[in-house]
């Protein structure tokens, strides 16, 4: 776990991690609650989804890239 969460924790994979949440959290936000944004009826618990939609991409995108660098890692490999 603790080399796991190393991994996690490397500014390339943080960096690639807010990349994507940017792109497809927007688009999430956008297709889901984009109709309440543009006519202004958002509320503190449209607030809260919308965060929350950031961190499964974010998430999706760490899991990911940790699961490939061991992998790699354990091929002997630094593609």
């Amino acid at each position: 776990m603790r080399e796991w969460l190393k991994i996690a924790f490397r500014r390339d994979v943080c960096l690639r991690g807010l990349r994507v949440a940017g792109v497809v959290g927007t688009l999430l936000v956008i297709i889901n609650q984009g109709d309440l944004l543009f006519h202004g009826q958002w509320s503190i618990r449209q607030g809260v989804k919308i965060v929350l939609t950031y961190f499964v991409p974010y998430g999706v995108s760490t899991y990911a890239s940790v699961a490939s660098i061991r992998k790699m890692e354990r091929e002997g490999g630094s593609r």
